[in-house]
């Protein structure tokens, strides 16, 4: 006799096709943030849903920024699993950038192109499928699933999961969360590195630039600021002993730089300085009076706000002209989960099933909206498809990828649902 689990295996095979163009149509709704209008994405996904007939409803705060917050009980008591996602993706830039029209959702050599490909429409729609597939099995499950399909990742999450768990934490925090953000099969991600980002002023008389005696160059300090800064990297990591165990495992060091790029083991551990914004002078005859530079630093986990801010200082001394301001709505510390929890054998085991490696657990450089669970002590894991070249001109998801994470997806929360 035919099992639940296995029906449910059976139903994702017949209906890739369904979910591939499901995708497809989803990355043909723009959804840029900025500027954040995400209601005609979030129009299609509601409509998916509603022809489901599953229960959700939108949460907007910010209307342009709409929200969808779906939970249902199972047969029984249980866990409350929550599925996590955002709709809202980066900006596409120049389209003549593009090979295919960056909001086509074209399918083309096995692959589904379009800005949000793999951030995250497709791990988005992992979540979507899973919640509405796992309702037909709710009899065979137990405790709760809820969608939170958010609308304000991109920017910070302050009208998005942030907001969820804030302001209806009943439905949004639940016992664990599983996120689909990029990622790559190769691995689970149980934490991430935290976020301060600086503006740096450098103010000086400025002159004529042929008068160069008369005044100090912001520009030419901003620069030598810079290469102090970059000494930041030399902080001692401060990784819990229980963290650490984990991330410098050969195995899991191997998987980051699979999944993120050959030499991210050599940072994972390591503060990390970008100068992303940099505005100073006004004409190429006038000695620059003012510049400003805009930093990221990313913070490896155990390493706190305090003790970054505090080499900064020491390093300000010696630069009068200059002040630092934190930009505080982007600046979030780091966060981790426990990387022995459930979910990330459920994950592997799923993984495993489907065809693929056992992915290893490790830290991700990047933010999720997964920090802001963990603030509230929720363990949340990621894993989702590789991160390619999202954020860049055609941007794209091999379907293959994409068909294996939601049936990942819906098999963990199956397992987890019905332990």
């Amino acid at each position: 006799m035919t099992t639940p689990r296995q029906q449910l295996i059976e139903l994702l095979d017949r209906d890739a096709e369904r979910m591939v163009r499901f995708l497809s149509e989803f990355l043909a709704k723009p959804s840029a943030n900025p500027p954040g209008d995400t209601r005609e994405a979030t129009a299609f996904v509601a409509d998916f849903l509603k022809a489901e007939q599953v229960p959700f409803r939108i949460v907007d705060p910010q209307p342009e920024m709409p929200n969808i917050l779906g939970t249902f009980e199972a047969a029984g008591a249980g866990k409350h699993l929550v599925l996590n996602g955002h709709i809202d993706v980066f900006p596409a830039g120049d389209p003549a950038d593009w090979q295919h029209d960056p909001w086509s959702g074209k399918i083309v050599d096995g692959r589904v192109w379009g800005r949000g490909a793999t951030d995250m429409k497709a791990g988005t729609t992992a979540s979507i499928m899973t919640y509405a597939y796992l309702y037909r099995f709710r009899e065979h499950l137990k405790g709760k699933l809820t969608l939170t399909a958010v609308s304000d990742e991109e920017t910070g999450g302050k009208w998005g999961t942030r907001y969820l768990l804030e302001n209806h934490a009943d439905e949004a925090k639940g016992d664990c969360v599983l996120n689909g953000e990029p990622s790559d099969p190769c691995a689970v991600r149980f934490a991430e590195k935290g976020t301060l980002r600086l503006t740096f002023t450098i103010r000086t008389p400025g002159a004529h630039g042929a008068y160069t005696h008369r005044s100090k160059n912001a520009n030419r300090i901003a620069g030598h600021l810079m290469d102090r800064l970059d000494k930041l990297v030399d902080i001692p990591p401060a990784m819990p002993e229980s963290v650490a165990a984990v991330v410098n495992r050969p195995e899991s060091l191997a998987a980051a730089d699979q999944a993120m790029g050959e030499g991210t083991s050599t940072i994972i551990n390591k503060v990390t300085v970008n100068y992303g914004v940099l505005r100073g002078g006004l004409k190429v005859n006038m000695l620059p009076g003012t510049c400003v530079m805009e930093a990221d630093i990313r913070l490896p986990v155990g390493t706190t706000r305090e003790t970054v801010m505090a080499e900064i200082e020491t390093i300000l001394a010696d630069f009068p002209e200059a002040s630092v301001a934190v930009q505080e709505a982007a600046s979030n510390p780091t966060s981790h989960s426990d990387p022995t929890h459930e979910m990330i054998a459920l994950v592997q085991q799923a993984a495993s099933e489907l065809g693929r490696p056992r992915p290893e657990v490790i830290c991700s450089l990047g933010a999720t909206d997964c920090k802001h669970f963990r603030y509230h002590g929720v363990p949340a894991y990621v894993y989702g498809v590789p991160p390619g070249n999202m954020s860049m001109a055609d941007e794209s998801v091999a379907i293959a990828d994409f068909l294996h994470v939601v049936k990942t997806h819906a098999l963990a929360a199956f397992d987890y649902l019905s332990a």
